[in-house]
């Protein structure tokens, strides 16, 4: 039997394999859940378990800036250059969204 908080969890959490490697991305804010007003600019939380990493690392996305109006020396995913795979994974929900690692090295 499972638990009605398993079926339908409060906040929203994805579990993901960005390169094999699995990991839990989740956020404390369950407004995501039923607001599509926020969005605009949240905050994600992914714990990997993986050696690389110390802590959890706390993501900003914003659905609504444009990462190609940016400088093109400031945008880590323009062409030619390599993007990591959780911020494509993260645009697979939110198409065009830019991701702040907030000071963390992308480990992924």
């Amino acid at each position: 039997q499972v638990s009605p908080g398993l079926r339908t969890p409060l906040v929203p959490v994805w579990l993901c394999s960005p390169r094999g490697r699995h990991s839990v991305l989740f956020s404390t804010d369950s407004r995501l859940l039923s607001h599509w007003r926020a969005e605009r600019v949240f905050h994600l939380h992914l714990y990997s378990g993986q050696q690389e990493q110390s802590q959890t690392a706390h993501l900003t996305v914003d659905t609504h800036s444009h990462h190609w109006a940016e400088a093109p020396s400031e945008d880590p995913c323009s062409p030619g250059r390599r993007c990591p795979a959780l911020e494509m994974t993260i645009r697979t929900k939110w198409a065009g969204a830019t991701v702040s690692w907030n000071g963390t090295g992308p480990f992924f």
